[in-house]
């Protein structure tokens, strides 16, 4: 149901409204025929909307205020540490020298874009302990394929064929079983313990001759720090297997701790989420895979490298898996994310961990009281809570979810990890301020005494958004084209 009548741009058609002016053309006019086969030509005009200049700006602007973005609002969505991303960036990736660039142009003539990129690659060994890195996966799954691709040729150029076993917790990210299975590898779970870390016992169970890699973020999805990595470690390498680290959460030990020093061989990086990429709307994303030093032959291909003075494009690498994205990587982002790590300084980027962690534990314990904590203890970047006490009042944590929508807020990641019932994974991230915290966590509380005292107000949320109450999943699944061509009218 709509609850503002706004008309959809199809609406404010009136035939012979043109909102847009192109320069005349300055080339040889070349007609459709002799470009593309008859089969790919359209018969009919397409049905596009006739509107003024003003009605598509109008439109448009309109659209964009019912958007919900970092820049809007707080977005405490757990696990995608969606924080602010500093307007400096945007104009660094903007300055002519990076942004007019051309992928194909001759080394030579890009030497800054190729020392920033190298520079960059130091950054990220030095901050993760690793010893080489590829900036080229385009988001952080497409990192992990990179990497349990890198793992498998590793394996196999060692003989080691039968190494197809993929070991994951139970409170993993879903990319990691599905990066898993794309790279040809099969997935073995591993269980959590009642502390919410991974159970050694039943790592030492599922491990064997053909483990090819464990998979894990540390802190893990709940937000907990796995205290026994050290011991995980030597038990993935005493049977011959790598260990794998997602970086989703990198943020939460961003210059405190380092993946390589826990015992990882492979880890990537989410630049859109820990260095401040924009972030959301399908990317763009970067997600660099740094390697220990008996991977490095298996990097994707071409590598920035530096040569006397001089930085250029390495393809000669006979081991590697190959080109993994065209060109070499997403550059605007890698750009942001550089000009974030010179900005913060080795100070910078120590604060930025201990303000996310301060800012979760803040949330955490005021929210404790009104909600059930499965997991009583410090957490780092973010935390889970249960909506169980809710749920037998007929508020489910969907519910709470929706409600926050009327308080401007967007809601947290809900009902994952799926070991959590009613599970709402919040993260405030270091960006905000404790007057947002704030208002959240009064927020969080009215909707909690709103469950037991009105819950038919939490139940029919929200009340205040254009749209009313969504089915997602109906939505997803038979999706419904309102307005068809002019011609299916």
């Amino acid at each position: 149901m709509h609850k503002q009548d706004q008309p959809l741009i199809f609406e404010l058609t009136k035939p012979g409204r043109i909102g847009y002016s192109l320069p005349e053309l300055d080339v040889p006019e070349a007609s459709l025929s002799e470009l593309l086969p008859e089969e790919f030509i359209r018969q009919e005009e397409p049905n596009l909307p006739e509107v003024s200049e003003l009605d598509i700006m109008r439109h448009y602007t309109a659209l964009s205020r019912r958007n919900h973005g970092v820049d809007s609002g707080f977005y405490p969505l757990g696990s995608c540490t969606m924080k602010y991303n500093p307007k400096i960036n945007e104009n660094v990736a903007r300055f002519p020298g990076f942004a007019h660039v051309h992928p194909l142009q001759e080394a030579g003539t890009v030497q800054g874009a190729l020392e920033l990129m190298y520079d960059l690659q130091q950054h990220l060994k030095e901050i993760t302990g690793m010893d080489e890195v590829t900036l080229q996966p385009a988001a952080g799954a497409h990192g992990e394929w990179t990497g349990l691709m890198m793992i498998r040729a590793f394996h196999e150029a060692n003989g080691d064929l039968d190494r197809v076993k993929v070991i994951v917790p139970d409170s993993a990210h879903g990319t990691n079983p599905a990066s898993a299975t794309v790279a040809g590898l099969q997935t073995v779970t591993v269980k959590s313990g009642p502390d919410g870390l991974v159970d050694l016992e039943d790592l030492k169970k599922v491990v064997g001759p053909d483990t090819a890699a464990l998979m894990l973020t540390n802190p893990n999805t709940l937000g907990l720090f796995e205290e026994q990595i050290t011991e995980m470690a030597e038990i993935i390498h005493g049977v011959g297997g790598k260990l794998y680290y997602d970086g989703a959460n990198l943020n939460a030990v961003l210059s405190k701790a380092r993946p390589g020093d826990m015992g990882f061989d492979v880890v990537h990086l989410n630049l859109h989420k820990t260095f401040t990429g924009p972030h959301g709307g399908g990317g763009p994303g970067s997600g660099p895979v740094g390697v220990k030093k008996d991977l490095i032959p298996f990097l994707p291909k071409p590598l920035v490298v530096k040569e006397g003075e001089e930085f250029k494009l390495d393809y000669d690498r006979p081991q590697s898996i190959g080109r993994v994205k065209p060109y070499y990587g997403n550059f605007g982002i890698n750009v942001r994310a550089y000009t974030y790590i010179r900005s913060m300084g080795p100070d910078g980027l120590k604060a930025v961990t201990e303000y996310a962690v301060l800012n979760a534990n803040y949330m955490m314990r005021r929210l404790a009281e009104y909600y059930d904590l499965p997991y009583d203890k410090h957490c780092k970047h973010e935390f889970v809570l249960s909506a169980r006490r809710q749920k037998k009042l007929g508020v489910r944590a969907l519910d709470i979810a929706k409600r926050l929508l009327d308080f401007g807020y967007h809601p947290p990641t809900i009902y994952f990890p799926l070991n959590v019932e009613e599970c709402m994974m919040i993260e405030p991230t270091e960006t905000e301020s404790k007057e947002t915290l704030d208002g959240f966590i009064d927020a969080m509380i009215q909707i909690a005494k709103e469950a037991q005292e009105q819950p038919e107000i939490v139940q029919e949320a929200p009340h205040t958004t254009v749209i009313s109450r969504l089915d997602e999943a109906l939505a997803a699944r038979k999706p419904v084209l309102r307005y068809q061509l002019q011609s299916n009218r």
